[in-house]
């Protein structure tokens, strides 16, 4: 089986065989709390799928904001190291398009970034390996200039994105032999926190 996590937006976990049949799939699209439900969606996915052999883990890089994406590439990580199996990075963005259906014209994936700022990706289709291929890079866009940037492109507004979705993008990238996503996530703009800075030394 492969695990998928995703915070990017809410907090999805699911369960899937190699082939993309759903074992399990659970979540909850509260944008806040990733932290304080990770642990029961990962139980109640496990519980769910039954038994079976979990060989991957699947964790969604973003976009999205850097506490949300933290707590659930953290999360994945940790149980692949537990369990001593590879980690599979996936562009969030992908679970979405994957499920979009009509690839007749390039259309975008637009994504709630927050402080009226929005995340779009724009996709061309799917590729001969089954994963939807990007066609411009994520970029983050105010909310109010979405549609003039897009000019004329379809979009696609994304509230929720489901993990076995990521799943099935990341079962593809290991059947080609590809890799989507490095090891690090896309938060697209810096963390709010800043690191302190040592208090100036006053002279005698």
């Amino acid at each position: 089986m492969i695990l998928a996590v995703d915070t990017s937006l809410g907090t999805a976990v699911a369960l899937i065989d190699p082939d993309g049949a759903l074992r399990a799939e659970t979540g909850t699209a509260d944008a806040l709390g990733h932290a304080e439900v990770i642990g029961d969606l990962l139980r109640s996915a496990l519980e769910q799928a039954g038994e079976g052999a979990i060989a991957h883990v699947v964790t969604g890089m973003g976009p999205g904001p850097f506490t949300g994406l933290r707590i659930g590439i953290a999360a994945a990580r940790a149980f692949a190291l537990g369990r001593g199996i590879p980690v599979i990075p996936v562009p969030s963005h992908l679970a979405a398009a994957l499920t979009v259906g009509d690839y007749e014209a390039p259309f975008a994936i637009v994504t709630d970034a927050r402080r009226r700022e929005m995340a779009v990706t724009v996709f061309d289709g799917i590729d001969d390996d089954g994963i939807p291929r990007v066609a411009a890079e994520t970029v983050l866009v105010p909310a109010a200039e979405v549609e003039s940037h897009l000019d004329g492109i379809r979009r696609v507004d994304v509230a929720r994105l489901s993990a076995a979705d990521l799943g099935r993008v990341g079962a593809r990238a290991l059947a080609s032999g590809r890799v989507l996503a490095d090891e690090e996530p896309l938060y697209l703009r810096q963390p709010d926190a800043a690191a302190p800075v040592a208090p100036k030394r006053v002279g005698s």
